[in-house]
């Protein structure tokens, strides 16, 4: 049974946001980890429809007040942190006023996309990042949800891979059916160039569509798990020639997928 020091990035966790495949499994996760003996910590986004007064989210002074210098656009990362009382565990927001005071989650009210979408997921991974090495916490694995946790994986290779915090982590990567119609910005890829990235490393999202997105996320995963019964072809297929170790999609209806995602993490260190 499980030892190990497992950060979440969720882009979505049940109860803060409504019910989805991926919501509710991270939620049904971070618990069920917790409880087979490993050590969490969990972030997701401050999305502005999150209530805080309800949820009773409270800002933690010690970790905030950093700012993050994103396409020359100074960002103030502020940490808050809230508890799921029926599971005994806590969950650390992201927040900045330009990023997630807008009471949306991706789209505007007619369902367009945000235009700065990209810039969030480019804090958001930073502020995460951050936050960890300010905790000095050493994750052993690293879980990534959503497509909004997908620059994540490349920061911890090519920005923070000589930070002791994350020497010896190994990166896992859920990938789902499910993401935006389109692409982000045409800037995402100088954006993160900026970061400290060779641009060479991101040619992939140079139309960032959600599957390239993906495709980064695979190329620097050390394990994918494949959270939908069926694939986008494009994915499946890219996924199958990584050579990446993989766990194919698990029944949820039965506790025993548990098991097998803390034997995943377990056969990756």
């Amino acid at each position: 049974m499980g030892k190990n020091r497992i950060l979440y990035v969720c882009q979505e966790i049940v109860p803060y946001l409504p019910e989805s495949d991926m919501a509710t499994l991270c939620r049904t996760l971070v618990q069920a980890m917790q409880e087979r003996g490993n050590e969490i910590r969990t972030f997701m986004p401050r999305y502005g429809c999150i209530n805080e007064y309800r949820n009773q989210l409270h800002e933690v002074i010690r970790l905030s007040g950093m700012n993050l210098i994103i396409d020359d656009n100074d960002h103030q990362l502020i940490i808050k942190v809230a508890s799921i009382p029926s599971a005994r565990v806590q969950i650390y927001f992201i927040d900045n006023d330009d990023c997630f005071s807008r009471k949306a989650v991706m789209t505007d009210e007619a369902g367009k996309p945000f235009e700065d979408n990209d810039e969030r997921a480019i804090f958001f991974a930073r502020g995460v990042l951050e936050t960890v090495k300010k905790l000095r916490w050493e994750p052993t694995i690293v879980h990534c949800h959503g497509w909004f946790s997908s620059i994540v994986p490349i920061y911890l290779r090519e920005v923070f891979s000589d930070d002791p915090i994350f020497k010896d982590v190994k990166i896992v990567a859920s990938i789902y059916d499910e993401g935006f119609e389109g692409e982000l910005s045409s800037e995402m890829v100088n954006k993160i160039v900026n970061e400290g990235v060779d641009a060479k490393k991101l040619e992939i999202i140079e139309h960032p569509s959600y599957q390239n997105l993906m495709k980064l996320v695979i190329d620097y995963a050390d394990g994918i798990i494949v959270e939908s019964p069926k694939l986008n072809a494009e994915l499946a297929d890219y996924l199958a020639a990584s050579g990446k170790r993989v766990l194919e999609y698990q029944d949820k209806t039965t506790t025993e997928y548990l098991d097998n995602y803390q034997k995943f993490y377990d056969e990756l260190q």
